[in-house]
């Protein structure tokens, strides 16, 4: 009972600062053992599914990102819009990758498959951008990275909307702020 008491006074103050107290007790009670706190008793299969498809979503972006950095004659805005997608997405990467180890969860699963996410570029759009110079690269990789980002936007919703981890609504939270205006930062830069 002691033992007990140990692991359930934490994981209910834990639960009630997320505003989930309502689970406190089932999570604290199911297990006995200090696991029952870990962040795989909050994570439902939205969360994890979210957290395998954005990972290589990310990754993308980071690969477009350098594709544009790689090249010569791009604007110092295109550049330092580049620079900060590639700042903000791979710490995140890192972060999610995290959340599947600590859930003990594959990083792929069968819901991987770029065509099943939404805003992932075809390899013939990657090519296109890569062998672009100049102003052409830029519009490709804006046009590109606009629609990438839509569907980051969408993934975050639907999980905001499924999920109950804090921590991964907290970061589907960032993404939607942080992606949208930095989409309407792109669509300006196209208008210009």
């Amino acid at each position: 009972m002691h033992a007990l008491a140990r692991i359930t006074l934490p994981v209910a103050a834990l639960l009630a600062l997320a505003g989930c107290q309502a689970a406190a007790t089932p999570v604290a009670t199911t297990s006995g053992s200090p696991a029952a706190s870990s962040p795989a008793a909050s994570a439902n299969s939205a969360d994890v599914m979210f957290t395998q498809m954005m990972i290589p979503h990310h990754e993308q972006a980071v690969v477009m990102s350098d594709l544009i950095l790689a090249k010569q004659g791009i604007s110092a805005e295109v550049t330092k819009l580049a620079e900060q997608i590639k700042a903000a997405q791979q710490p995140e990467i890192d972060q999610m990758k995290g959340w599947l180890k600590e859930w003990g969860a594959s990083e792929h699963s069968d819901h991987t498959g770029h065509g099943g996410m939404d805003g992932m570029l075809s390899q013939e759009q990657l090519d296109a951008i890569e062998d672009a110079q100049g102003t052409e690269a830029e519009k490709l990789f804006l046009t590109g990275m606009i629609g990438h980002h839509e569907g980051a936007v969408t993934m975050a919703k639907q999980v905001q909307a499924e999920g109950s981890d804090t921590e991964v609504r907290a970061l589907a939270d960032a993404i939607i702020t942080s992606q949208q205006a930095e989409i309407d930062q792109m669509k300006k830069m196209l208008d210009a």
